[in-house]
């Protein structure tokens, strides 16, 4: 990197056919995790990011993997998902970026059939992405065999553990080639998560951006209700949005049931839950990606998994159940460097997540009013701006006295991943 200017993809040593076909991507200036993980892994060394949804991680690995498994024959990187549209989604991105080094990927995740699983790796791919249920199951047929592995990239570390996956990563982990290079992704550092870390890697070292403030770039507002007053304001919500709109809620049944009042009175409205088949979220995937859907209801599956770039309104109808969940959630709106609103319904019982949460992040979250009403005068309403008191405001946050840093600043133009 060189000193008093922005860092540029040109400034780190990758192959020229990598820094092509970033150039034809539009990409310029990477961003923070971008920017301090590359050179770390492209020097051989064992990374753990640490870094929120939306900051580009998913470039910070998949660079230095093109660089280092360009144009080999085996399959030489193992790349590692929670859900099969981060899986698709990774891939993506590494043929995006590496369509000019000879990398061939191969994407093996549950709820396809398996026959094109076996399509994929008769195709000599030389990066694998998978999620790990799938994996396991393709490694107990003899139908992948990981003793090629040089290097290993987790993504969405914290995520795993939350769906219980900690034990097939062990698994998979014991089937690679202990001499390998590892790099690991996470939000938020459960005990189990951090055991993976100390029991898995070598001396790696630590990156840290943003690690549980909420993205800096996301306005966030709280409204306080009860259950009968969230059909209402979420109507006046939607009404108020011109972009794409996020819709979360807690369980698969009350997605088809806000689905449906929902596209009575609106066009373009998709729903996204674990008992829709394959095909059916990949429609709704691309259609929110593409415009075809203005809104999308959707159970915490997306929380992770989904990658649109401009997301206006993430609305919370139901609080998520963790504070982690919450960090999450917001990071599908204001990515890498855009801006974005986020509102979350606040119940009653919601109070002690709301509490979990300002005392992860540091922040006490204001509430922007009660539901029906706005904010008084006088009161910062929008967390863009401040009060007369300089006091970020409603929808905004304090920041507690000894509470962890914000996340870094948006780098000057969008980054890959």
């Amino acid at each position: 990197m060189i000193a008093g200017r922005e860092p540029h993809f040109t400034d780190f040593p990758l192959h020229a056919s990598i820094l092509k076909d970033i150039a034809e991507a539009g990409y310029v200036t990477p961003t923070p995790i971008q920017a301090q993980c590359i050179g770390l892994a492209l020097e051989g060394k064992d990374v753990l990011g640490m870094a929120q949804t939306g900051t580009g991680k998913t470039a910070a690995f998949a660079l230095p993997i093109i660089h280092n498994v360009a144009r080999t024959v085996e399959m030489a990187a193992l790349v590692l998902a929670p859900t099969r549209e981060l899986a698709q989604q990774i891939s993506a991105s590494f043929v995006t970026l590496g369509k000019s080094s000879d990398v061939r990927v191969a994407t093996v995740v549950g709820g396809i059939p398996i026959k094109e699983d076996y399509r994929a790796l008769q195709a000599w791919p030389n990066v694998l992405v998978a999620t790990p249920g799938r994996l396991i199951d393709h490694i107990q047929c003899g139908t992948v065999v990981l003793k090629e592995i040089r290097m290993l990239a987790v993504d969405e570390a914290d995520r795993m553990y939350d769906m219980g996956f900690m034990p097939q990563i062990n698994r998979i982990i014991a089937a690679l080639p202990t001499e390998r290079q590892t790099m690991m992704f996470t939000a938020t550092m459960p005990p189990d998560v951090e055991a993976l870390v100390r029991h898995n890697m070598r001396n790696p070292v630590r990156v840290q951006v943003g690690l549980t403030a909420p993205v800096e770039r996301a306005e966030q507002k709280l409204y306080n209700v009860g259950d009968k007053d969230k059909m209402p304001l979420l109507m006046k919500l939607l009404g108020e949005t011109e972009g794409r709109v996020l819709v979360f809620v807690r369980t698969k049944r009350k997605s088809e049931n806000l689905y449906r009042i929902v596209s009575a009175r609106h066009r373009g409205v998709a729903r996204l839950h674990g008992d829709r088949e394959q095909a059916q979220r990949t429609i709704a995937m691309d259609g929110f990606r593409d415009g075809k859907f203005r809104i999308l209801i959707a159970t915490d599956i997306a929380a992770r998994g989904l990658d649109v770039a401009d997301i206006e309104h993430v609305i919370n109808y139901d609080f998520p159940g963790s504070a982690e969940d919450y960090i999450h959630r917001i990071g599908r709106t204001a990515r890498v460097a855009a801006k974005g609103l986020a509102s979350s319904f606040v119940t009653p019982m919601d109070k002690p997540v709301l509490r979990r949460l300002e005392k992860l992040i540091g922040t006490e979250l204001l509430p922007h009013g009660e539901a029906g009403e706005e904010a008084p005068r006088g009161q910062s309403s929008h967390g863009g701006g401040r009060s007369e008191s300089g006091r970020a405001g409603g929808g905004g946050s304090r920041r507690r006295r000894g509470g962890r840093g914000r996340g870094s600043r948006p780098a000057a133009q969008p980054a890959p991943g």
